[in-house]
Order: structure tokens, then sequence, then C-alpha cells
């Protein structure tokens, strides 16, 4: 499958991520919508280093070319994964003080 439709894809994630991230008020939505996020760029990780990777294999057979973007995907899946755990913490405490995850509520937090 050609490269262009992946680069296609994550494009329509990533700008959903963003629009939901800019419109919504949920906190839990809106992590969803930053998890979106990091899906699309994962997606192109993958498919760029696929496609290096086929091209090194053409070149050299013997080539372990194009493993670098596999992985990155890997580490941002291991800082997404921390990420929620502490999002999630945070959203906890937010509806424990003020019985809404709206983070129009934020400003509550500071006293």
């Amino acid at each position: 499958m050609p490269v262009q439709y992946y680069i296609y894809l994550a494009l329509i994630l990533f700008s959903i991520g963003v629009i939901g991230v800019l419109t919504r008020r949920n906190a839990i939505i809106v992590f969803m919508c930053i998890e979106l996020m990091l899906n699309a760029t994962n997606l192109l990780l993958v498919a760029f280093s696929q496609m290096h990777q086929n091209i090194a294999y053409a070149a050299n057979k013997a080539s372990s070319a194009g493993i670098e973007g596999q992985l990155f995907v890997f580490f941002i899946m291991v800082v997404a994964a921390a990420e929620v755990s502490v999002g999630l913490a945070i959203i906890v405490m937010l509806y424990r003080n003020t019985r809404s995850v709206d983070i129009n509520f934020l400003n509550r937090l500071k006293n």
C-alpha cells in the first residue's frame, strides 16, 4: 500500500485530535484527543520506517536500517502511558474537589 494513504489517514486523525482539544471542555475527552494525536504520529513513524526499511532492504539484503521509527513509537507509547496515568490522577483529584471534569474549573485548584 502506498505511503500516501497512511499520510492522509494520519492527517485526518491528527486534525480530529486538534479540533477535539481546542473545542471540548471535558478533561477526559481532551486526553482522548491528545492520545489520538500521538497515535497519528505513531502511524506516520511506522509507515516511514517501513518505507525506509524496504528501500534499504532492496539495496542491501543484510541491512538493519529502518528500525529507528519503530523504536521511537515504542518510547512514545511508554511516555503516553505515563501521561495517561498522571492525567487521570489529576482528573480524579479535579472531580473530587469540584464534582466536575470541566477544564474551566482548573482555576479552583490554585487555592
